[in-house]
């Protein structure tokens, strides 16, 4: 099952794309999508509803990012080898975590904006894991089980706030529009193995990205075992699972975004996103 929000920024509603790839609103049965909809019972109960019965959406209609009261945007660093060594750092003993500000997310075709005075901003294509109930000490066997479904995800960054001067990844990767996600959530269900996505990413049409989520370093088994030994996870919180190789960091010499750009991405069943670059 496909799940999205639609409509103006801060008055989306919630809606459903069927197989055919039509929208339709929700909004008669469901308030939106956030984590309180994210159980298993609840989204067995949102697939039955027959779209027979629900408002038809034009498909021209701005899709705005498909969760909603995110309550942490968690992020994992340097998880693909070959990314690792683009960026000129060692392959992490244990999974490198920081965070993203909640702010920061917006929708998959919003525009990416500037930071002011920013020469360093970089995209990441990244597959996003979304929790669907509270994760604490979970054994690696059951952590699938508290996976309610996958989100496409641009983890944008500025390289200069997050390498250079204090060095803060957080500060390098929250600046407002910095968090593109969807344009669709994904039930697990129609995702059976999540290390085995392909994932690309393109700039002015040019392919930058070209990766796999085979090749993770920790999957996404793992990384939901290993966070939530240190912080409960909750319903509609986000991971954002890492990028393949391909960044602008990594190009020889670094190559970045600049006004005018226009960025498109996407992972296999998540589908795709597509973002202008704009100056605040």
């Amino acid at each position: 099952m496909k799940l999205v929000r639609f409509g103006s920024n801060g008055n989306e509603r919630p809606g459903l794309i069927d197989k055919s790839g039509q929208l339709f609103d929700l909004s008669a049965y469901v308030k939106d999508i956030s984590g309180e909809i994210l159980s298993e019972d609840k989204l067995k109960e949102i697939s039955k509803i027959n779209t027979d019965i629900l408002p038809k959406i034009d498909n021209s209609v701005r899709i705005g990012p498909c969760l909603n009261n995110v309550g942490k945007f968690i992020c994992i660093g340097l998880n693909y080898a070959d990314h690792a060594k683009e960026a000129g750092m060692e392959v992490p003993p244990e999974p490198v975590i920081f965070m993203k500000a909640t702010s920061a997310i917006c929708g998959p075709t919003d525009p990416i904006l500037l930071p002011k005075g920013s020469v360093k901003t970089d995209w990441e294509v990244e597959l996003a894991v979304v929790i669907g109930k509270k994760a604490k000490y979970v054994d690696l066997d059951d952590a699938m089980s508290y996976v309610a479904g996958y989100a496409a995800s641009n983890d944008i960054s500025e390289r200069t706030y997050q390498l250079e001067g204090t060095g803060q990844w957080t500060k390098g990767k929250s600046c407002d529009s910095f968090g593109p996600l969807g344009p669709w959530f994904v039930t697990k269900d129609e995702i059976p193995d999540p290390q085995n996505l392909a994932m690309w990413l393109s700039v002015n049409g040019q392919k930058m990205q070209d990766g796999s989520t085979k090749t993770m370093v920790y999957g996404v088994a793992f990384l939901v075992h290993y966070i939530s030994q240190f912080m409960s996870l909750m319903p509609g919180d986000v991971i954002s699972t890492g990028t393949p190789p391909g960044v602008g960091l990594g190009m020889k010499p670094p190559v970045y975004l600049r006004a005018g750009d226009i960025v498109t991405l996407g992972v296999q069943g998540l589908g795709e996103q597509c973002q202008r670059v704009i100056g605040e």
